[in-house]
């Protein structure tokens, strides 16, 4: 496919053009959904399940309750929840009471919490008693605890409101990381997330007898699909707690017990199940699909998954997508052949309703196999920045090759190719933004940080592969005159600003950085992290910690860290401690929530608290055991009592 060939779906920027499409908001298509099959099972949460009825009953009454703030078309909410059925209500009642919904991520830390509030300003927040307390730090914006008030809101009418956002107003924004230092709000209207499912109806089907799960966090774009392409199609959504998410084998055995058709992940997630089954845990799956987004997808790591369940039954699709352009951009189906041959990574064509351009610098075609910028254009392209209305300029363009002259193109920052056959060939970023474990960084936001540490005098962080597995971000420090920061100082004042897959696992300090003979930093010859030499006589104090060392070793690839090392300074990442967590529970054989790793990230102190739970448990059951020979004893005397009155 030429690049004229590919500039030939611009011509399909306009909506009206797709067969079937409808010019619903997300909440009527639900509503016309939850009218045609009311009983059937909209929500589950462990064995709690909700009806397409009560979703719709619950939503109206909180959006009546949300009604009585006076909002408007456009004006924002923000809601602030784990995965669970009050986030589901919430998003559907927000978008019933005709504001778009901000989903704010209650593992963020508290600064970055606020300042996405203080930037967006809310006219309400939705949340629990639970949570309540970290968005509370800022001024302004009523907050709404749904546990609190549910027996206010309870008693408000069910019944369906009138509408009165419009297909163009706001269905939702969702802040990506911002290179300034500041996150940017992508502002996504009814109409283009509404046009997604439409525009990709006919490769999935999508219908009632599918079984999705909502495992992402809303704050990640991916939850848009896995929930709107479920609801809005009439199938089953299974709500996956947290902890749940970070331990591979009880996710997997999730999949196989709720029955899953439909599942989501980015490749760095989905990794882990084929790693399991190599391990062994092959049970009987329900899968019909999995869609991957949010990272490059390396093929060859699908071959095991290939070689089990062949490439028909489930269909593995790759999904190239920006946040800026409604989650997905491409489509691809991956077969057993490109595991064995393929080595780029291909995302495929443009949904039927974008149009992908790719430029030179000065946005004119590249031919076909030159490398160019992906440009975005079509029904997808967001409404642009919210309150930034440089940055949107910067990057929401016309579009000069759509016959709409209002028509609107987005700058990506990624380059890519076409290769034979008319695939598009994904080749990473042009800048400094990058993607780990399936989210989107901007480093530049993580060095404005490292900078206002009052011991850094200059930051760099990059992204660097250096080993097997995914990349890991490094951070290269100058420090001030007569200051020397250390990794933990640095780790722990990015902790309490950044989300935990921003925070870097090494610190490199520098005399100063090598520059390119332009003067600007040269990236390529910062120098890979040194492993820390520790002292040969540090010894294990008890036969626990050398067996969790010997894991750590295993899963780290690497034996430079200490018993008193924290796991996420020398290496590990939420992912990784998945594998510990799977491994510690085989190897020791002992039951322990993943949450418990969490906490103790220590080999000492894994082992200290893993002694001490077993000695509990332990002393539990002899305490049962004492207890049960007392009540047998008594039943004895009492039967020995009954004998001798008699």
């Amino acid at each position: 496919m030429a690049q004229a060939e590919v500039n030939s779906l611009a011509k399909e920027t306009g909506s009206q053009d797709l067969p079937g499409f409808s010019c619903e908001t997300l909440s009527q298509s639900f509503q016309r959904q939850a009218a045609r099959a009311p009983e059937c099972v909209a929500l589950q949460f462990g064995r709690e399940r909700l009806t397409y009825r009560e979703l719709d009953e619950r939503s109206n009454q909180l959006a009546r309750h949300l009604r009585g703030f006076g909002l408007q078309a456009d004006n924002l909410v923000a809601i602030c929840f784990e995965n669970s059925f009050e986030l589901i209500i919430s998003m559907l009642a927000v978008l019933k009471a005709g504001a778009g919904y901000l989903p704010i991520d209650p593992s963020y830390p508290v600064e970055r919490i606020s300042m996405i509030l203080d930037d967006a300003n809310p006219s309400v927040i939705l949340t629990c008693e639970a949570l309540a307390e970290r968005v509370r730090q800022r001024s302004g914006g009523s907050v709404v605890c749904v546990d609190k008030d549910s027996q206010s809101i309870s008693v408000l009418s069910s019944i369906g409101l009138n509408e009165i956002a419009g297909f163009d107003s706001l269905a939702y924004v969702i802040y990506t990381s911002g290179s300034t230092g500041r996150p940017k709000g992508v502002m996504v209207t009814h109409r283009n997330a509404a046009r997604l499912f439409t525009a990709t109806a006919d490769w999935f089907n999508f219908g009632p007898s599918d079984v999705w799960t909502s495992f992402h966090s809303s704050a990640f774009d991916f939850s848009v699909w896995e929930i709107w392409g479920c609801l809005l199609n009439g199938g089953r959504l299974v709500c996956v707690p947290h902890w749940v998410t970070r331990s591979p084998s009880d996710f997997y055995q999730l999949l196989v017990e709720d029955q899953v058709t439909v599942l989501n992940q980015t490749p760095a997630a989905f990794y882990q199940l084929v790693q399991l089954e190599e391990a062994g845990a092959v049970e009987a799956l329900k899968l019909r699909y999995v869609i991957f987004g949010g990272e490059a997808l390396n093929f060859a790591n699908l071959r095991p998954w290939f070689d089990r369940h062949g490439d028909q039954m489930p269909r593995l699709i790759n999904m190239y997508g920006i946040t800026e352009t409604t989650v997905h951009v491409t489509y691809r189906p991956v077969s057993a052949r490109d595991s064995r041959e393929e080595v780029r990574s291909l995302i495929g064509i443009p949904i039927p309703d974008l149009s992908i351009y790719l430029l030179d610098g000065e946005l004119k075609p590249v031919a076909a196999g030159d490398v160019g910028e992906i440009y975005v254009g079509g029904a997808g392209v967001a409404r642009g920045y919210l309150n930034r209305p440089e940055l949107t300029a910067q990057r929401f363009t016309r579009d000069p090759f759509a016959d709409e002259p209002s028509a609107v193109m987005y700058r990506s920052g990624d380059l890519a190719r076409i290769v034979e056959g008319g695939d598009l060939e994904y080749l990473g970023r042009g800048d400094l933004q990058v993607k780990v474990r399936g989210y989107r960084i901007e480093l530049g936001e993580i060095e404005a940080t490292l900078a206002d540490h009052p011991s850094v005098s200059q930051a760099v962080v990059l992204a660097r592969r250096d080993g097997p597995g995914e990349p890991r971000l490094v951070a290269y420090i100058v420090g001030k005159p007569s200051a020397s920061p250390t990794a933990h100082d640095l780790r722990d004042f990015l902790a309490k600003r950044l989300p935990e897959h921003m925070v870097p696992y090494a610190y490199e300090p520098l005399e100063a950085f090598p520059l390119t003979v332009n003067g600007k930093v040269d990236r390529a010859a910062l120098p890979a992290p040194r492993e820390q030499v520790r002292a040969t006589t540090e010894r294990a104090s008890a036969p626990m910690e050398r067996e969790i060392e010997e894991i750590w070793r295993e899963v780290l690839g690497t034996g430079s860290f200490g018993f008193d090392d924290n796991f996420f300074d020398v290496g590990g990442d939420s992912l990784l401690l998945a594998n510990v967590y799977g491994l510690i529970r085989r190897g020791l054989k002992l039951s322990f929530p993943i949450t418990d790793l969490f906490q103790f990230t220590t080999i000492r102190g894994i082992a200290r608290h893993l002694s001490m739970r077993a000695a509990t448990t332990t002393s539990r059951a002899d305490a049962r055991e004492r207890a049960q020979r007392q009540r047998a004893a008594f039943g004895r005397r009492r039967e020995f009592h009954g004998r001798d009155q008699s």
